[in-house]
């Protein structure tokens, strides 16, 4: 069925630009205008509400929010437990529409700042931009979604769609085990044929998310023999652990620091005579002395890659430079992280085809023209667990806005409407085609 979809959404790329809206997306936009103030006055309600990922009831309390704005709709809504997978849960919606394309249209409930951050409440920078937490990752997406359904809705089009809407509670800080904390999003993938997501991209109007890098950790374990320092480079005793640790991570990066979109970056390492890691809270000790030979690494990172090839391909150097040329006297094990991280969401034909036709969508608005974000600059999403499961995604619809998870983020009010009416006539044109799994 996949080639099917394609091969229409294709069809339907090479029609030209039309220079008019029909009646009913004149609807979409006509609703949109009307409803603005308002998704705007629930904007400034969810951001003042603190839903930092571990403050289980501040994300439930959004959720039960916009709960009721789905309700209203008519969509059933329902905030899921998180208990599985030790955290809040998450707010699934659906309207049971039409038999058209399936859309899966992804946002998320949490933000970094917990209640212990001094950023707590929204400000105005000006009569547009908005200073406050979570205003563009993602809560202005999130608002944004329901501004588009609401135009499609009042439209008369709302049921002809069929919708599912899953704002997870936990993007920012992934509960575990992933195959638990993600179930919502996999099954509704599963279910999908198009998967929108309504992160912020790169913060600007002119772009969009068609390819995001998935991020996974590895960790790095270095074994040599302990001995006096006056006995190092002996055939008994050979170089030490540090030496081996210098000597792998120089190796990852000669070799792979060229390659195009993979990056990979060791975050903390400690050697010495012994070591101590804890994983709960990303801190340890070493303990050595200068004329020790040192006897344990223990080196954490993380590596980044925009396709599952590309991530294999990595992998499989990383483990060749561990097994070859090690210096005397020493062994190397290196793990990755067994549920996998967060899966690249490589550019694919599909993904490139819908994001013509979010172009057309955006220059008959008059928005003007729409390019695809460098995937250098689109970090890991929720978005990314469709890949594979889905026969077109794309990411970025957004709320434009700048210095994600800081104290500085902001978001321009002035673009809730504009991507509200994007996603609205994007998800009513894909949908036109009629086409199912």
């Amino acid at each position: 069925m996949k080639n099917l979809i394609l091969s229409a959404i294709l069809i339907y790329c090479v029609i030209p630009v039309r220079a008019q809206m029909s009646e009913s997306e004149k609807a979409i936009i006509s609703s949109i205008d009307t409803h603005e103030s308002d998704a705007i006055s629930l904007l400034r309600q969810i951001v003042n509400i603190n839903s930092g990922t571990m403050n289980f009831d501040g994300v439930k309390q959004v959720g039960e929010v916009l709960l009721k704005e789905f309700e209203a709709l008519d969509m059933e809504a329902k905030m899921t437990s998180g208990d599985a997978f030790g955290r809040a849960g998450h707010l699934v919606a659906t309207n049971n529409g039409g038999k058209g394309l399936k859309l899966l249209l992804i946002g998320h409930l949490d933000t970094v700042f917990e209640p212990s951050s001094p950023f707590q409440k929204y400000t105005m920078v000006n009569d547009s931009i908005m200073n406050g937490p979570g205003v563009a990752d993602m809560k202005g997406g999130d608002v944004i979604i329901l501004l588009a359904l609401k135009g499609l809705k009042e439209a008369g089009l709302l049921d002809k769609l069929s919708v599912r809407v899953v704002m997870t509670g936990d993007e920012e800080s992934s509960g575990s085990p992933l195959s638990l904390s993600k179930k919502e999003l996999t099954d509704a993938a599963d279910w999908a044929d198009v998967a929108l997501g309504f992160e912020n991209a790169d913060g600007k109007r002119e772009t969009i998310v068609i390819s995001r890098r998935g991020a996974t950790n590895w960790e790095l374990n270095v074994k040599g023999n302990a001995a006096h320092s006056s006995q190092v480079f002996t055939d008994k005793v050979g170089t030490g652990a540090v030496y081996e640790a210098s000597r792998i991570l120089n190796r990852f990066y000669e070799e792979l620091s060229n390659e195009e979109n993979l990056t990979f970056n060791p975050g903390i390492i400690l050697g010495g005579t012994t070591v101590d890691y804890d994983k709960q809270q990303n801190a340890g000790k070493a303990f050595g002395k200068t004329n020790v030979v040192a006897q344990d690494v223990y080196i954490k990172g993380d590596i980044r890659a925009v396709s599952l090839d590309q991530l294999e391909m990595a992998k499989a150097k990383m483990e060749d430079i561990i097994v070859s040329n090690s210096y005397p006297g020493t062994s190397a094990e290196l793990t990755f992280n067994p549920e996998g991280g967060y899966p690249p969401l490589a550019p694919d034909e599909g993904n490139k085809l819908l994001l013509k036709i979010y172009n057309s969508v955006s220059l008959d608005l008059g928005y003007g023209e729409v390019t695809a974000v460098n995937p250098r600059n689109a970090g890991a999403a929720d978005i990314s667990f469709t890949a594979g499961r889905v026969d077109m995604a794309l990411d970025g619809l957004g709320l434009s806005g700048a210095d994600d998870h800081t104290i500085n983020e902001t978001g321009n009010l002035n673009m809730v409407a504009v991507q509200a009416k994007r996603a609205a006539l994007l998800m009513h044109r894909i949908s036109r085609n009629q086409i199912k799994k």
